[in-house]
């Protein structure tokens, strides 16, 4: 099976194309820290977020999405574009087919390192334990993706055990 996983931002957006291999090993396709430049209006870097997860459904046909739910932050303003991120990922996967799983950070946390309260460097510790991962990454949103894509096939596996 193959998944898209989306750690939302609008101005860097962590995306990772994973895959599990028949014989149960979860594989690293692509992954990306997708920005949009802060001189745009935010209606165009959506809509450039908007067409970043079609292409990339496009080209690697994902089963599903797995994204991580919106924390809540002071910065109102903030978390509204955040959420409309969200919708709007969303929306490309629904109109491409794909299942929608969403995952909030403790899920995340406890699904790739076993603790909830795990901190960013243990879930990177462990993402590099539980994946390869061929090229460097430059920006956390791209391990934060990473993540999310794991925490999908643990909670799959737990839901389906047999398989």
């Amino acid at each position: 099976m193959k998944i898209i996983a989306v750690d939302p931002g609008f101005e860097r957006l962590g995306i990772a194309i994973i895959e599990k291999e028949s014989r149960g090993k979860e594989v690293l396709l692509f992954s990306e820290c997708f920005k949009t430049s802060a001189n745009l209006p935010f209606e165009e870097r959506l809509l450039l977020i908007g067409n970043e997860i079609s292409k990339l459904i496009g080209e690697y046909s994902p089963e599903a999405l797995s994204i991580e739910t919106l924390f809540f932050t002071n910065n109102q303003k903030t978390a509204m574009h955040v959420a409309e991120t969200r919708g709007a990922i969303i929306y490309e996967a629904l109109k491409n087919g794909l299942q929608l799983f969403e995952f909030n950070p403790v899920q995340i946390k406890a699904a790739v390192t076993g603790s909830g309260r795990a901190d960013k460097k243990q879930v990177i510790s462990m993402i590099h334990k539980l994946i390869v991962i061929k090229n460097k990454l430059k920006h956390d949103d791209e391990y934060d993706a990473i993540a999310c894509g794991l925490t999908f096939f643990a909670y799959q596996k737990s839901a389906y055990p047999q398989a």
